[in-house]
């Protein structure tokens, strides 16, 4: 009979929760949707970058990243239950501060790329519980890609990197070469929408 008792109890361990299938495929359309949004976001800023730079050139581009970028993150989502930004572990915005989930996924990001692995497609996601509770979160890595150069790089011009101090007088976004890990696209969905 304890051997009985004892093969239902491993079993009953053993088996999956009814949830972790409805989890996992939550989480899976979180990513794909997440992905979407992120296409999207990058689509807007890349557009209003390069009508900034055929405007004005960098130095116009970085005053135009700091007023749009926020107001373009805010209406991709689909609803106020999601949240779209970016983040990294050399800030240029202090409003872009990685929050503790997001320090560990950097983290994790950085030694990732630090081992070899590629950046293109690198992201995570998950469920986290909150005190407010449960929220999906994902993030995907971005490349320094030749164009970020122009701002992010090693040799920038007299007046955009005058333009960059002036706006972000506490700035650590610069000195990267192209293929470097620069930071992550951000994204979180209450569970309640």
């Amino acid at each position: 009979m304890r051997r009985l008792a004892a093969l239902c109890l491993a079993l009953a361990l053993l088996a999956p929760r009814a949830g972790a299938a409805d989890d996992s495929a939550a989480l899976q359309d979180f990513a794909r949707e997440s992905r979407g949004l992120v296409k999207a976001f990058v689509g807007e800023l890349q557009g209003a970058l390069r009508g900034a730079i055929d405007e004005g050139g960098p130095v116009h581009a970085i005053g135009v990243c700091k007023a749009e970028a926020p107001d373009i993150a805010r209406a991709v989502p689909p609803s106020p239950a999601w949240t779209l930004g970016r983040t990294s572990h050399k800030l240029r915005n202090p409003d872009n501060a990685p929050d503790a989930w997001e320090t560990a996924v950097l983290e994790d990001f950085q030694a990732r790329a630090a081992a070899g692995d590629a950046l293109k497609g690198m992201e995570r996601v998950e469920l986290v519980e909150t005190g407010e509770g449960q929220v999906l979160r994902y993030m995907k890595a971005i490349p320094v890609g030749e164009v970020c150069l122009t701002c992010h790089g090693g040799k920038l011009e007299p007046g955009l990197a005058a333009e960059i101090a002036r706006l972000y007088p506490q700035d650590q976004a610069t000195g990267f070469a192209a293929g470097q890990f620069r930071g992550a696209f951000t994204i979180t969905k209450t569970t309640a929408d």
